[in-house]
């Protein structure tokens, strides 16, 4: 007679035998015909070019981050749309303290400047000798094609 731990381990046992079953006869069916094309990495139809390892702008990243947080927020708006007059003003109360509370985190990104595509760089202090730590004024690039 198995106890219950003995139970759950049999079905553990059971589940990864079937997967590793199914990956086996997977590998031994599928015809494999490797070619340059098949090797080559995936680019949503482009040449890969260049090397993988480059460094993004960290913008890319705040805005995918910005955009999963407030996009979280916004789907829990849509069930709350959709019972709000079966609970009342409780229910719109509570989501009247939720929408305010993801604007004031919108208002919080936003003058914090991360909204804000176009940052200017960073000004980086230097060290010269006999004069001490010098910030660089910010460059002003000026266009190439300006005839003087």
């Amino acid at each position: 007679m198995l106890t219950e731990f003995g139970k759950v381990f049999l079905f553990m046992l059971l589940g990864f035998l079937v997967v590793a079953g199914a990956l086996i006869a997977a590998r031994l069916l599928r015809p494999n015909r490797p070619s340059h094309e098949k090797l080559s990495p995936y680019e949503c139809g482009e040449d890969p070019v260049g090397d993988s390892w480059i460094r993004f702008n960290i913008r890319f990243y705040v805005v995918a981050l910005l955009f999963l947080i407030f996009d979280v927020e916004v789907v829990l708006l849509f069930p709350w749309a959709v019972v709000y007059k079966d609970f009342g003003w409780y229910a719109f109360g509570a989501m009247a303290v939720f929408v305010s509370l993801i604007f004031i985190g919108f208002a919080y990104e936003l003058g914090k400047g991360d909204l804000r595509w176009d940052k200017p760089e960073p000004r980086i202090p230097r060290y010269e000798k006999g004069v001490g730590v010098v910030q660089d004024p910010v460059r002003k690039e000026e266009p190439e094609d300006v005839v003087m």
